[in-house]
């Protein structure tokens, strides 16, 4: 799957670190972890913090212990970093959510008090205070120990261009991803194996465990509905509410998912081309949805010959303006941005959003998982000759940036799999959200996700642009999540989607010139989901 930056962020902002370290200390240790039980294996203690006014100041931290290897429950032990704000309506408790925001490979740590004002943003804070919120770092992630790190320098600027327009370029980036891939095993050979969607779920029960928890609550955006999907399929008992936003198409783990969203974001590409040309007045680059595609392919190879701002070349500047296929709320800082520097020679904006969240944790981590879940192509003529196909068809945006992040796992030490086969009976409902014009989790998924649990119900936003887009304003949307949680209630079944919403106009298609848009910028969830 490709790599999801701030997703569904409008702005990203990175509250405590969204790695940051849990701090050593056991203060709180043995405080009950909830009005109906208590923890038993989780010092709880304070986190690490950027200052006074970091949310996660209303958080606790702990490190948990679990096996590297499942199958030998005594050997080995790695540790998960997990934070915890607790529920504020006693009388209501229902017990513990824990959330995952995706990658895999992203930090869960501060979504534990993310969710809290997430959900008060969008009316709903009475829900959420019913639960135990627990955010987590997957195994390798972050604050876990040991994280993931292979070369801290493979993504800085400026790299080969994605797009090879010669055999000598495209081996560029072949020898490049083996050295990725070579350093991986060097460093961390020993884990790399025990990385799977399915260790990271025993991990989650073991969590359940030491909370004290008969079952628990789930919320995972993007990847993390596979993760959840991942715990509901190996623990079924055990799940009381799960809500997936986003869903992965159980059928494309993973090279396929790659080649779908090629396709996605080619088109979602060309929705913010179309919307920049409708504002031409405030852009100027370009009255049409192909003239401002062309304008930006011209700048793209101008940035080849001569860098913007001496740092931004051909991939750093798609990197940037791949978020715009993303999320709606990236259109209008993106397009100014790039009309600064297209009309005034100004970098400071892009310059700003150069390689925004990227990390080689993450990055390892998402090769990693991805690697040992299920099988990918081993001969580099079928990725070359997949690429090159879709490239001539006219999905350009994507396609060889996406082979590029995913091309260290050609030549992993070891192919994965077998593939875990989704589905168990006894699951209780679930909700599934999936916006119909989602760029990184195509419509599909959701689909495919809902056939695979029948139990499961699924709401569809209808004409939604923007990836996991619940709790980020649509009301029709968070509604339905607020009374699934409150009480389990889900749409009556029916074929297909269960219920359907309509995406927002105002966020769908954003008016630049809207006195608000202009005084406070764009507004959303306040971290990312997805890939950081």
């Amino acid at each position: 799957m490709k790599r999801i930056v701030l997703v569904a962020a409008a702005t990203a902002v990175g509250v405590g670190g969204t790695g940051a370290a849990v701090s050593a200390s056991t203060g709180g240790a043995g405080r009950a972890a909830s009005p109906v039980a208590a923890a038993s294996g989780i010092a709880w203690g304070k986190c690490e913090v950027s200052g006074p006014t970091d949310p996660m100041n209303n958080a606790e931290c702990a490190q948990l212990p679990v096996p590297l290897d499942y199958r030998k429950p005594n050997g080995r032990k790695i540790s998960i970093a997990v934070s915890r704000v607790k529920a504020t309506d006693t009388k209501n408790y229902q017990g513990v959510l824990l959330v995952n925001p995706g990658g895999p490979g992203a930090s869960g740590l501060p979504y534990s008090a993310a969710f809290p004002r997430w959900f008060k943003g969008v009316g709903h804070a009475s829900t959420i205070a019913k639960y135990d919120v627990i955010g987590f770092d997957p195994r390798g992630v972050g604050a876990s120990k040991p994280a993931l790190s292979c070369d801290p320098h493979y993504q800085d600027p400026i790299r080969p261009d994605y797009v090879p327009h010669s055999a000598k370029e495209e081996r560029a980036w072949i020898a490049k991803s083996k050295r990725y891939a070579a350093d991986c095993t060097r460093k961390f050979g020993w884990l790399l194996p025990h990385l799977r969607t399915t260790d990271a779920a025993r991990d989650m029960d073991a969590l359940r465990a030491a909370l004290g928890q008969k079952k628990i609550s789930y919320y995972g955006f993007s990847y993390g509905t596979y993760l959840g999907a991942t715990y509901a399929t190996l623990f079924p008992k055990r799940v009381k509410h799960a809500v997936f936003d986003g869903n992965v198409n159980p059928k494309t783990v993973w090279y396929d998912a790659q080649l779908e969203q090629d396709k996605a974001f080619e088109r979602n590409i060309k929705f913010w081309f179309a919307w920049t040309a409708k504002w031409d007045s405030v852009y100027h680059l370009g009255k049409t949805g192909k003239a401002v595609e062309a304008r930006y392919y011209a700048i793209r190879a101008a940035a080849k010959k001569a860098p913007i701002g001496g740092k931004i070349g051909p991939d750093e500047l798609d990197d940037i303006v791949l978020n715009a296929g993303y999320n709606t709320g990236f259109y209008i800082p993106y397009a100014e941005a790039l009309s600064a520097w297209a009309t005034k020679k100004d970098p400071a904006a892009l310059l700003d959003n150069l390689n925004p969240g990227g990390d080689d944790n993450s990055f390892a981590v998402y090769n990693a998982v991805q690697a040992a879940d299920a099988k990918w192509p081993r001969s580099w003529s079928k990725w070359h000759n997949d690429a090159a196909k879709l490239y001539r068809q006219g999905y350009r945006f994507n396609t060889w940036s996406n082979v590029w992040f995913n091309a260290p796992v050609a030549f992993w030490p070891f192919n994965g799999g077998p593939e875990l086969r989704l589905g168990a009976k006894g699951l209780p409902g679930m909700l599934l959200v999936q916006s119909t014009l989602d760029g990184a989790t195509p419509v599909a998924g959701g689909l495919a996700m809902h056939k695979t649990f029948p139990s499961s119900r699924l709401v569809e936003e209808i004409g939604g642009k923007t990836h996991a887009n619940t709790l980020n304003g649509n009301l029709c949307l968070d509604d339905k999540v607020a009374a699934y949680l409150d009480s389990g209630r889900l749409p009556k079944g029916r074929p297909g989607a269960d219920a359907t919403c309509k995406a927002l106009p105002e966020l769908n298609d954003p008016d630049p010139t809207a006195a608000k848009a202009a005084a406070a910028g764009p507004k959303g969830k306040d971290l990312p989901v997805g890939r950081p």
